[in-house]
């Protein structure tokens, strides 16, 4: 009796990478699905057909040296709990089958090989063809990573674009970023980390096993963006000094950074900050298939001792110093993943935070979480992973002290401070989301502040020493401060006593970046001022652009008043840190309602120059799925107030919302000026 022999096996990659929603990995060569659900693969035979009653077939899958091999049955009931291969047999091609294989849903993520098996009455033969990718699936109920809702599928998981979220929290900066997760090589270099990982490398088979585990795959990946304990993607710098690498803020979207290390044979790329770390693995964490979100913490607290109070010190002039080891950032960003927590039992579900900034070791590694957020709210700091740290971050108090040789003049207390808002970017909009209830219980509606006051009151040691005193001020801001206008604000003195006083005036401005004390004085002004009994006055004051402009871009304002009772000599202080507006660059698109893919569009990036002095610098445009590679432009000197206009084309490669990204980076100040445009591509 004449065999039959497999000619071709194809895997189908089109149907089964629409049915899996991984078409976007369309530039990887293999087959690219999710666990929990099932795939087609179709075979070409030669010979006779395939008879179902006298032929037998089995489908070895093999993931490293592990393996397992099931028979290719007729009974079409999908399994979540293990492996499963069978055939339909109401809609049965004998001359070209079609085999359906379906993963448990916690099966582990990687790259795996299968081989098929025929059984017939002449004998056993085996074909090997080929290999998969198994990722993560957040559409199957099963998964641990199994996350409710369809738009946070898209947003959380399949959105290759996003915004980060810097500044203060008055003065929000939206930076956008190309997370580049469908970009050639992206999907293969994050499979890489895994690989590369000190985990893999001592114990494969272990780590194979483990890797069916969100919990386990989060903490290897926040271990292995940053470079401190392994061959990770970044090496961080806070030195200011990027001569050796690329300065942080220049980075614009993730797909660069993965690239380079992985061209590089896995070497650190120079150099990261918080943003690109949390960036960087949103990107990893989205290919691998688990729901990922960037969440930036707006004074974010680095207690270094754990006693939950982060003291800061000024001068009597209102200086600002750098005398703790603890710290308060302006902003620090970090990701929450989305998943079960058997560990912990019941309670502890839904987003978890992980860390890849390296601050602090866990397990004696530079890794952060997963924390449970529900934890950190609910200071559960017995529960893994590194909750205590988290939550200090989100609640450390704040102690000020006013000091003068030594001695403590003044104390003040701010429970309020640290965590003033924690926010995300909302599902499908760009926007933020107010997520601070989500890490604390708010004793009153989130609001962005636009003062603070101070007073001399039971908490200060003054008040103690002299109860019949009181002075209350506060420092506001009249309006967000925008590059090249004045910054105005007004200090407001309220004399709470029936007694007149006189009152010395301190005012002073240093800049600052992010995550530093502030560097030397570049504004002050001092004066005496007249306090009548329960009198109110209110001082006007402004600072100039030509004496803030070295400040604008990603630098901070620290701004300070102190007032002095000229006759008890006590001290009360408020101050502000906040950031100037940059200017935008705006992006019009031409017909942006009928764009389709392949087809040329064009768009046209427009910048004024607010600065009172000439600027030029170098355009760059880039956009994931609409731009290979970069577009670089060189922009002449453009004089105060001039206006000037690039016009680009593109091609976009892919239907959905894209980002077009231009950046102004100029050459006669350290400020990079941005702008993004939301794209949204048609099918044909």
């Amino acid at each position: 009796m004449e065999d039959f022999f497999i000619d071709y096996v194809n895997l189908e990659k089109s149907e089964n990478q629409e049915r899996h929603r991984t078409e976007g990995f369309s530039s990887s060569r293999a087959l690219v699905v999710r666990r929990g659900a099932p795939f087609r693969i179709s075979l070409q035979l030669m010979g006779r057909p395939f008879n179902p009653k006298t032929d037998l077939l089995r489908v070895k899958v093999m993931l490293g040296h592990l393996y397992v091999m099931m028979p290719v049955t007729f009974s079409m009931k999908d399994s979540s709990s293990h492996w499963k291969a069978y055939m339909n047999p109401e809609d049965l091609n004998l001359q070209n089958p079609s085999i359906f294989i379906s993963s448990p849903a916690s099966a582990s993520v990687g790259c795996y090989r299968f081989q098929l098996y025929v059984f017939s009455q002449e004998g056993q033969q085996r074909f090997a063809f080929g290999k998969f990718i198994l990722l993560c699936n957040p559409w199957c109920r099963e998964d641990a990573v199994h996350i409710p809702f369809e738009d946070q599928r898209e947003e959380y998981v399949q959105n290759d674009s996003g915004l980060l979220f810097m500044g203060t929290a008055m003065n929000l900066v939206s930076r956008p970023w190309s997370f580049d997760q469908y970009e050639p090589g992206v999907l293969e270099t994050c499979l890489n980390l895994l690989q590369v990982s000190p985990q893999h490398q001592h114990n494969r088979r272990v780590d194979y096993l483990n890797r069916n585990n969100p919990v386990y795959i989060s903490r290897v990946v926040s271990a292995m963006i940053n470079s401190e304990d392994d061959r990770g993607v970044l090496k961080g710098n806070w030195s200011g000094d990027f001569k050796q690498g690329v300065n942080p803020s220049m980075w614009t979207g993730s797909g660069d950074i993965l690239r380079q290390w992985a061209q590089s044979g896995y070497s650190p790329v120079k150099y990261g900050q918080c943003w690109v770390f949390a960036a960087v693995m949103c990107t990893v964490m989205r290919v691998l298939g688990i729901p990922c979100r960037i969440v930036t913490n707006f004074n974010s607290a680095h207690d270094t001792n754990g006693n939950l109070v982060i003291e800061e010190y000024y001068s009597e002039r209102g200086q600002k110093l750098n005398h703790s080891k603890d710290s308060i950032w302006n902003f620090h960003v970090w990701v929450e993943c989305w998943m079960t927590r058997p560990d912990l039992g019941s309670g502890m579900d839904g987003w978890q935070v992980l860390d890849p900034t390296p601050q602090e070791r866990s397990g004696g590694v530079f890794c952060c979480g997963p924390a449970p957020v529900k934890g950190i709210r609910d200071q559960r700091i017995n529960l893994l992973y590194d909750v205590p740290f988290v939550y200090a971050e989100v609640n450390a108090d704040v102690h000020t002290f006013i000091v003068s040789q030594g001695r403590v003049l003044s104390l003040s207390k701010d429970t309020e401070k640290v965590g003033s808002l924690i926010c995300t970017k909302a599902v499908g909009l760009p926007r933020l989301q107010n997520i601070t209830g989500d890490y604390k219980y708010i004793k009153s509606p989130t609001s962005t502040l636009t003062s603070r006051s101070s007073t001399i009151s039971e908490d200060s040691t003054l008040r103690r020493a002299s109860s019949s005193k009181g002075v209350l001020v506060f420092l506001t801001l009249d309006k967000t401060p925008v590059a090249g206008e004045p910054i105005r604000f007004m200090v407001k003195v309220m004399n709470k006593q029936s007694v007149a006083k006189g009152m010395k005036v301190h005012l002073n401005a240093q800049a600052k970046e992010y995550n530093h004390s502030p560097s030397d004085t570049f504004w002050e002004t001092n004066g005496i001022i007249q306090l009548g009994p329960m009198e109110v006055k209110v001082l006007h004051q402004q600072i100039l652009p030509a004496q803030y402009e070295h400040v604008v871009g990603d630098n901070l304002i620290n701004l300070a008043v102190v007032l002095e009772d000229m006759a008890s000599h006590e001290r009360v202080l408020a101050s502000e840190e906040f950031n100037i507006a940059s200017p935008q660059l705006t992006i019009q698109v031409a017909d942006e309602d009928s764009i389709v893919p392949n087809k040329e569009q064009t768009a046209t990036v427009t910048f004024t120059n607010p600065f009172s002095h000439p600027v030029n610098g170098i355009l760059t445009v880039v956009g994931a799925s609409l731009i290979q590679g970069k577009i670089y432009f060189r922009m002449p000197p453009l004089r105060p107030g001039g206006r000037v206009e690039q016009r680009i084309t593109f091609i976009p490669s892919m239907v959905g919302t894209k980002m077009l990204q231009a950046s102004l980076s100029l050459t006669n100040m350290n400020t990079t000026i941005r702008g993004f445009k939301m794209v949204f591509i048609n099918r044909a």
